[in-house]
């Protein structure tokens, strides 16, 4: 739903963007947004953006529209405002006091130590290896933060060992989601120059390829993927971002092919920075773009030009 300034907030000051809203109440964007379309916050339009209350997004509660607060909430709110108010010290106190009730993760009981020497362990690690953790951790935030806030999707296992990291399911069909981590070089955000010069460094990239190589019974290479192998490719945008929540999501066959083998995906593919034709915030939006059976090839250069059919 939509409205304006003298229906909605008394300020122009109190509309944020859904990213802001997310921050504030440390949810993703997603959230935000499935808030939106189920008409829990109202919403003010400017310039093909879409913002939010801020007062409203503030004192949301969940649940039905108009549930009135109970014992439970009241109490809450009370412990958060005696915490917000008291010392670091005493904060941290409470902290250790529900860690050792609340364990972080089954893992800790799995091996037999706490969530804080894993993470020392994988601090100590070696560059090689914190690169394969940071690919476990897109395909993580992409569960916690992306599917877990979809309405009336489900995830379904998977056999084997499948080209794809997500089988999702919402009643239209299953829908293969890889998932990528944006490459970085030397410490930072790799563009898409980097990877291949005909690119525009306007531009990030992802490596779309399997983690270990190998070789068919024909001794072909079976590190690249292949068309058809899975539908939407989801890149994590945390090393541009600095946010575990942010993707960026394209439909696997509007992506670059190999010259050498049109049938298989070109090693590094160009990734938008910000929303465009090809790339989407949204990962909805991209299921709608895969079922549309649109096809085009990605843009990659400043000079190429749509590619729909």
């Amino acid at each position: 739903m939509s409205t304006n300034f003298i229906e909605g907030a008394s300020e122009p000051s109190d509309w944020i963007s859904q990213s802001e809203a997310a921050k504030l109440r440390g949810v993703t964007r997603q959230a935000v947004s499935k808030l939106i379309r189920q008409g829990r916050l109202r919403t003010f339009e400017i310039g093909g953006h879409v913002l939010v209350s801020r007062s409203e997004v503030l004192d949301y509660r969940g649940g039905a529209a108009g549930r009135p607060e109970s014992g439970e909430d009241r109490a809450f709110d009370r412990i958060v405002r005696i915490l917000d108010a008291s010392p670091a010290e005493t904060r941290r106190q409470v902290f250790q006091r529900l860690r050792g009730e609340f364990p972080i993760h089954p893992l800790e009981a799995q091996l037999g130590t706490p969530a804080e020497v894993v993470l020392e362990a994988i601090a100590r690690a070696g560059p090689l290896t914190l690169r394969g953790i940071r690919g476990v951790l897109a395909e993580s935030a992409f569960e916690i933060y992306v599917v877990r806030a979809l309405a009336g999707w489900s995830s379904l296992a998977a056999s084997g060992d499948p080209p794809y990291d997500y089988l999702l399911e919402d009643g239209a069909g299953p829908v293969k989601v890889q998932v990528k981590l944006q490459r970085m070089k030397a410490g930072r955000p790799m563009t898409a120059s980097e990877g291949y010069r005909r690119f525009s460094p306007d531009r990030l990239v992802v490596e779309t390829q399997r983690t270990r190589g190998g070789k068919d019974s024909t001794g072909a290479d079976t590190r690249p993927y292949r068309f058809g192998e899975f539908d939407v490719l989801a890149v994590a945008t945390e090393p541009s971002t600095r946010q575990w929540d942010s993707f960026m999501y394209t439909v696997a066959d509007w992506l670059i092919p190999r010259s050498e083998d049109p049938g298989q995906l070109l090693k590094f593919q160009p990734v938008a920075i910000l929303p465009d034709d090809d790339w989407t915030d949204d990962f909805e939006t991209c299921v709608g773009w895969f079922r549309s059976g649109v096809k085009k090839t990605i843009r990659g250069r400043i000079d190429d030009g749509p590619a729909s059919t």
